[in-house]
Protein backbone atom coordinates (compact mmCIF):
# COMPACT_ATOMS: atom_id res chain seq x y z
CA UNK A 1 0.00 0.00 0.00
CA UNK A 2 1.85 3.48 -1.13
CA UNK A 3 -0.88 5.63 0.34
CA UNK A 4 -2.87 6.43 3.11
CA UNK A 5 -6.40 6.71 2.61
CA UNK A 6 -9.16 7.70 4.97
CA UNK A 7 -12.05 5.81 2.88
CA UNK A 8 -12.07 2.24 1.71
CA UNK A 9 -14.35 0.83 -0.96
CA UNK A 10 -14.71 -2.70 -1.36
CA UNK A 11 -16.49 -3.32 -4.34
CA UNK A 12 -15.42 -1.43 -7.81
CA UNK A 13 -19.09 -1.92 -9.50
CA UNK A 14 -21.46 0.86 -10.60
CA UNK A 15 -22.34 1.64 -6.63
CA UNK A 16 -18.55 1.32 -5.34
CA UNK A 17 -17.06 3.58 -8.18
CA UNK A 18 -20.57 6.19 -7.61
CA UNK A 19 -19.39 6.20 -3.97
CA UNK A 20 -15.47 7.18 -5.09
CA UNK A 21 -17.08 9.84 -7.19
CA UNK A 22 -18.89 11.08 -4.34
CA UNK A 23 -15.74 11.42 -2.17
CA UNK A 24 -13.46 13.04 -4.37
CA UNK A 25 -15.76 15.42 -5.13
CA UNK A 26 -15.37 15.82 -1.43
CA UNK A 27 -11.35 15.80 -1.50
CA UNK A 28 -11.23 12.72 -0.03
CA UNK A 29 -8.44 10.12 -0.01
CA UNK A 30 -9.68 6.37 -1.17
CA UNK A 31 -8.57 3.41 -1.46
CA UNK A 32 -10.71 0.81 -3.94
CA UNK A 33 -10.71 -3.02 -3.45
CA UNK A 34 -11.94 -5.70 -5.30
CA UNK A 35 -10.82 -9.33 -6.98
CA UNK A 36 -8.86 -8.23 -9.51
CA UNK A 37 -6.72 -5.37 -8.30
CA UNK A 38 -7.59 -3.01 -11.73
CA UNK A 39 -10.37 -0.78 -12.03
CA UNK A 40 -11.26 2.27 -14.54
CA UNK A 41 -10.29 5.66 -11.65
CA UNK A 42 -7.01 7.82 -12.08
CA UNK A 43 -3.89 6.64 -12.03
CA UNK A 44 -3.07 8.41 -8.79
CA UNK A 45 -5.73 5.83 -7.26
CA UNK A 46 -4.69 3.10 -5.15
CA UNK A 47 -6.71 -0.29 -6.34
CA UNK A 48 -5.60 -3.29 -4.74
CA UNK A 49 -6.86 -6.85 -5.38
CA UNK A 50 -7.65 -9.92 -3.04
CA UNK A 51 -10.51 -12.09 -1.77
CA UNK A 52 -12.67 -10.10 0.15
CA UNK A 53 -13.89 -13.21 2.64
CA UNK A 54 -10.03 -13.20 3.97
CA UNK A 55 -10.30 -11.13 7.41
CA UNK A 56 -6.56 -11.69 7.13
CA UNK A 57 -6.64 -9.56 3.58
CA UNK A 58 -9.41 -7.33 4.64
CA UNK A 59 -7.78 -5.85 7.85
CA UNK A 60 -4.74 -5.44 6.45
CA UNK A 61 -5.93 -3.22 3.33
CA UNK A 62 -8.38 -1.19 5.99
CA UNK A 63 -5.51 -0.61 8.10
CA UNK A 64 -5.73 3.68 8.64
CA UNK A 65 -8.94 3.78 7.25
CA UNK A 66 -11.42 5.93 9.31
CA UNK A 67 -15.05 4.90 6.96
CA UNK A 68 -15.22 1.13 5.00
CA UNK A 69 -17.90 0.76 2.22
CA UNK A 70 -19.15 -2.97 1.71
CA UNK A 71 -20.53 -2.32 -1.79
CA UNK A 72 -19.52 -6.04 -3.02
CA UNK A 73 -22.27 -7.37 -5.00
CA UNK A 74 -21.63 -11.03 -6.40
CA UNK A 75 -23.36 -12.79 -8.94
CA UNK A 76 -27.23 -13.34 -8.13
CA UNK A 77 -26.85 -16.90 -8.42
CA UNK A 78 -23.58 -16.89 -5.93
CA UNK A 79 -25.71 -15.33 -3.46
CA UNK A 80 -25.87 -18.40 -0.84
CA UNK A 81 -22.59 -19.28 -1.38
CA UNK A 82 -20.65 -15.47 -1.53
CA UNK A 83 -22.74 -12.82 0.13
CA UNK A 84 -22.23 -13.63 3.77
CA UNK A 85 -18.34 -14.41 3.27
CA UNK A 86 -17.89 -11.39 2.15
CA UNK A 87 -20.06 -9.26 4.36
CA UNK A 88 -18.03 -11.32 7.36
CA UNK A 89 -14.57 -10.39 5.45
CA UNK A 90 -15.53 -6.57 5.41
CA UNK A 91 -17.08 -6.55 9.00
CA UNK A 92 -13.92 -7.93 10.73
CA UNK A 93 -11.93 -4.90 8.90
CA UNK A 94 -14.24 -2.90 10.53
CA UNK A 95 -13.46 -4.47 13.57
CA UNK A 96 -9.98 -4.54 13.92
CA UNK A 97 -9.15 -1.46 12.84
CA UNK A 98 -12.35 0.89 14.46
CA UNK A 99 -13.49 2.28 11.31
CA UNK A 100 -17.04 3.20 10.59
CA UNK A 101 -18.91 0.29 8.07
CA UNK A 102 -21.43 1.79 5.92
CA UNK A 103 -23.12 -0.90 4.05
CA UNK A 104 -24.84 -0.83 1.10
CA UNK A 105 -28.35 -3.15 0.97
CA UNK A 106 -31.20 -3.41 -0.97
CA UNK A 107 -35.05 -3.82 -0.33
CA UNK A 108 -35.88 -7.24 -0.89
CA UNK A 109 -35.80 -8.56 2.90
CA UNK A 110 -39.35 -6.15 3.05
CA UNK A 111 -40.95 -8.55 0.83
CA UNK A 112 -44.38 -7.31 -0.81
CA UNK A 113 -45.75 -3.41 -0.36
CA UNK A 114 -48.86 -5.04 0.26
CA UNK A 115 -49.89 -1.44 -0.62
CA UNK A 116 -47.64 0.77 1.44
CA UNK A 117 -44.94 2.60 0.89
CA UNK A 118 -41.83 0.73 1.80
CA UNK A 119 -39.86 2.69 4.89
CA UNK A 120 -36.99 2.28 7.14
CA UNK A 121 -39.47 0.59 10.08
CA UNK A 122 -40.85 -2.13 8.05
CA UNK A 123 -40.81 -5.77 9.41
CA UNK A 124 -38.61 -8.12 7.16
CA UNK A 125 -41.13 -10.52 5.70
CA UNK A 126 -39.48 -11.47 2.86
CA UNK A 127 -40.81 -14.61 1.08
CA UNK A 128 -37.66 -15.53 -1.37
CA UNK A 129 -34.73 -16.84 -0.89
CA UNK A 130 -32.54 -13.56 -1.85
CA UNK A 131 -34.84 -11.67 0.90
CA UNK A 132 -34.51 -13.43 3.39
CA UNK A 133 -30.61 -14.06 2.98
CA UNK A 134 -30.47 -9.84 3.16
CA UNK A 135 -32.55 -9.84 6.26
CA UNK A 136 -30.51 -12.08 7.82
CA UNK A 137 -27.42 -10.05 6.62
CA UNK A 138 -28.78 -6.31 7.92
CA UNK A 139 -29.36 -8.32 11.23
CA UNK A 140 -26.26 -9.32 12.17
CA UNK A 141 -24.67 -5.57 10.82
CA UNK A 142 -26.74 -4.12 13.36
CA UNK A 143 -26.42 -6.78 16.05
CA UNK A 144 -22.73 -5.72 15.97
CA UNK A 145 -23.20 -2.05 16.11
CA UNK A 146 -26.10 -3.02 19.44
CA UNK A 147 -23.13 -5.24 20.81
CA UNK A 148 -20.41 -1.71 20.44
CA UNK A 149 -18.17 -4.18 17.89
CA UNK A 150 -18.67 -1.97 15.22
CA UNK A 151 -19.89 1.61 13.85
CA UNK A 152 -22.34 0.24 11.67
CA UNK A 153 -24.60 2.47 9.11
CA UNK A 154 -26.44 1.42 6.63
CA UNK A 155 -28.48 2.64 2.73
CA UNK A 156 -30.38 0.70 1.23
CA UNK A 157 -31.68 1.44 -2.67
CA UNK A 158 -34.30 0.12 -5.04
CA UNK A 159 -33.59 -0.89 -8.40
CA UNK A 160 -30.87 1.00 -9.74
CA UNK A 161 -29.90 3.07 -12.92
CA UNK A 162 -27.22 5.39 -14.37
CA UNK A 163 -24.12 5.34 -15.56
CA UNK A 164 -22.07 2.27 -15.30
CA UNK A 165 -25.58 0.55 -14.77
CA UNK A 166 -25.86 -2.91 -15.30
CA UNK A 167 -27.93 -5.83 -16.94
CA UNK A 168 -29.61 -6.73 -13.63
CA UNK A 169 -31.11 -3.68 -13.47
CA UNK A 170 -34.94 -3.02 -15.07
CA UNK A 171 -34.46 0.29 -16.12
CA UNK A 172 -31.10 -0.40 -17.25
CA UNK A 173 -28.92 -2.15 -20.35
CA UNK A 174 -32.52 -3.21 -21.50
CA UNK A 175 -33.85 0.63 -22.20
CA UNK A 176 -30.91 3.12 -22.59
CA UNK A 177 -29.52 1.03 -25.71
CA UNK A 178 -32.44 0.07 -27.07
CA UNK A 179 -33.99 4.19 -26.80
CA UNK A 180 -30.78 5.30 -28.60
CA UNK A 181 -31.22 2.51 -31.38
CA UNK A 182 -35.36 3.14 -31.44
CA UNK A 183 -35.28 -0.53 -31.19
CA UNK A 184 -37.72 -2.06 -28.98
CA UNK A 185 -36.92 -2.17 -24.75
CA UNK A 186 -37.70 -5.24 -22.81
CA UNK A 187 -38.67 -5.20 -19.13
CA UNK A 188 -39.94 -7.35 -16.14
CA UNK A 189 -43.12 -6.94 -14.59
CA UNK A 190 -46.22 -4.88 -15.64
CA UNK A 191 -44.64 -1.44 -17.04
CA UNK A 192 -47.12 0.58 -15.73
CA UNK A 193 -47.22 -0.24 -12.05
CA UNK A 194 -45.47 2.96 -10.13
CA UNK A 195 -41.46 1.61 -9.37
CA UNK A 196 -39.04 3.11 -7.53
CA UNK A 197 -35.81 3.13 -9.59
CA UNK A 198 -32.79 5.16 -7.47
CA UNK A 199 -30.24 6.90 -9.20
CA UNK A 200 -26.88 5.33 -9.27
CA UNK A 201 -24.45 8.85 -8.61
CA UNK A 202 -27.20 9.86 -5.74
CA UNK A 203 -26.86 6.24 -4.05
CA UNK A 204 -23.11 7.00 -4.02
CA UNK A 205 -23.76 10.57 -2.54
CA UNK A 206 -25.86 9.10 -0.23
CA UNK A 207 -23.24 6.13 1.01
CA UNK A 208 -20.19 9.18 1.27
CA UNK A 209 -22.79 11.12 3.51
CA UNK A 210 -23.52 8.33 5.81
CA UNK A 211 -20.04 7.83 6.17
CA UNK A 212 -19.22 11.00 7.56
CA UNK A 213 -22.41 12.23 9.40
CA UNK A 214 -22.52 11.96 13.17
CA UNK A 215 -25.89 11.13 13.24
CA UNK A 216 -25.55 7.88 10.34
CA UNK A 217 -24.58 5.17 12.54
CA UNK A 218 -27.02 2.77 14.02
CA UNK A 219 -29.56 3.03 11.86
CA UNK A 220 -31.14 2.06 8.16
CA UNK A 221 -31.16 5.12 5.45
CA UNK A 222 -33.08 4.14 2.10
CA UNK A 223 -31.18 6.03 -0.09
CA UNK A 224 -32.16 8.68 -1.66
CA UNK A 225 -35.60 8.54 -4.26
CA UNK A 226 -37.61 11.08 -6.46
CA UNK A 227 -40.67 11.40 -4.19
CA UNK A 228 -42.57 11.52 -7.56
CA UNK A 229 -42.99 8.01 -8.30
CA UNK A 230 -43.48 7.36 -11.43
CA UNK A 231 -44.53 4.09 -13.65
CA UNK A 232 -41.70 2.05 -15.49
CA UNK A 233 -43.21 2.89 -18.67
CA UNK A 234 -43.41 6.61 -18.00
CA UNK A 235 -39.69 6.58 -17.49
CA UNK A 236 -39.13 4.63 -20.69
CA UNK A 237 -41.21 7.06 -22.48
CA UNK A 238 -38.54 10.16 -21.08
CA UNK A 239 -35.93 8.31 -22.03
CA UNK A 240 -37.20 7.57 -25.87
CA UNK A 241 -37.99 10.97 -25.97
CA UNK A 242 -34.73 12.64 -24.76
CA UNK A 243 -33.21 10.21 -27.27
CA UNK A 244 -34.92 11.92 -30.23
CA UNK A 245 -36.92 8.70 -30.90
CA UNK A 246 -40.64 9.82 -32.25
CA UNK A 247 -42.24 7.41 -29.78
CA UNK A 248 -41.08 4.51 -27.32
CA UNK A 249 -41.47 1.31 -27.89
CA UNK A 250 -41.45 -1.57 -24.74
CA UNK A 251 -42.21 -5.07 -24.63
CA UNK A 252 -42.95 -6.65 -21.44
CA UNK A 253 -40.84 -10.46 -21.16
CA UNK A 254 -43.51 -12.94 -20.34
CA UNK A 255 -43.05 -15.23 -16.97
CA UNK A 256 -43.15 -17.72 -19.71
CA UNK A 257 -39.94 -17.02 -21.75
CA UNK A 258 -38.31 -15.98 -18.27
CA UNK A 259 -38.40 -18.76 -17.33
CA UNK A 260 -37.35 -20.52 -20.73
CA UNK A 261 -34.63 -18.43 -20.64
CA UNK A 262 -33.67 -19.16 -16.97
CA UNK A 263 -32.95 -23.02 -17.92
CA UNK A 264 -29.82 -22.08 -19.53
CA UNK A 265 -29.02 -18.39 -17.52
CA UNK A 266 -28.68 -18.40 -13.93
CA UNK A 267 -28.68 -15.09 -13.63
CA UNK A 268 -32.33 -15.03 -15.48
CA UNK A 269 -33.35 -18.00 -13.51
CA UNK A 270 -32.50 -15.93 -10.40
CA UNK A 271 -34.72 -13.44 -11.52
CA UNK A 272 -37.86 -15.33 -11.43
CA UNK A 273 -38.91 -15.24 -7.98
CA UNK A 274 -37.94 -11.04 -7.51
CA UNK A 275 -41.25 -10.71 -10.24
CA UNK A 276 -43.43 -10.02 -7.26
CA UNK A 277 -42.06 -6.45 -7.00
CA UNK A 278 -43.37 -5.39 -10.87
CA UNK A 279 -46.39 -6.98 -10.29
CA UNK A 280 -47.95 -4.03 -7.62
CA UNK A 281 -47.01 -0.56 -7.08
CA UNK A 282 -43.08 -0.56 -5.45
CA UNK A 283 -42.43 2.06 -3.96
CA UNK A 284 -39.48 2.70 -1.82
CA UNK A 285 -39.80 6.22 0.62
CA UNK A 286 -37.09 7.62 1.02
CA UNK A 287 -38.06 11.18 2.87
CA UNK A 288 -36.22 9.99 6.21
CA UNK A 289 -32.50 10.77 4.80
CA UNK A 290 -34.13 13.55 2.77
CA UNK A 291 -35.42 15.14 6.27
CA UNK A 292 -32.64 14.24 8.66
CA UNK A 293 -29.31 14.10 6.41
CA UNK A 294 -30.25 16.34 4.07
CA UNK A 295 -29.80 14.35 0.78
CA UNK A 296 -32.11 14.41 -1.73
CA UNK A 297 -32.89 12.95 -5.43
CA UNK A 298 -31.41 14.06 -8.45
CA UNK A 299 -34.45 15.11 -10.50
CA UNK A 300 -35.72 11.90 -12.38
CA UNK A 301 -35.66 14.09 -15.77
CA UNK A 302 -31.93 14.77 -15.50
CA UNK A 303 -31.01 11.42 -14.01
CA UNK A 304 -32.32 9.70 -17.23
CA UNK A 305 -30.74 12.70 -19.10
CA UNK A 306 -27.63 11.66 -17.77
CA UNK A 307 -27.60 8.42 -17.54
CA UNK A 308 -28.70 8.52 -21.61
CA UNK A 309 -25.61 10.66 -22.08
CA UNK A 310 -23.47 8.11 -20.71
CA UNK A 311 -24.56 5.14 -22.88
CA UNK A 312 -24.45 7.24 -25.76
CA UNK A 313 -20.96 8.28 -24.87
CA UNK A 314 -20.10 4.60 -24.21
Amino acid sequence: MTTSARHVIFGTGAIGLATFDALRRRGETVRLINRSGHARVPDDVEVIGGDARDPDFTAGVARGARVLYQTLNPAYHEWTVQFPALQAGVLAAAEATGARLVSMENVYLYGRPAGRPLTEDRAHAAHTRKGQLRGRMARELLAAHKTGRVEVAIGRASDYFGPRGGAQSNLGDRVFPAALAGKTANVLGDPDQPHTYTYIPDIGEGLAVLGEHPDAPGQVWHLPNDPDTRTTRQLVDIAYQQAGQPRARLRSIPPIMLRALGLANPTVRELIEMQYQFEEPFIVDSSKIANKLGVRATAIDQAIADTLNSYRDS
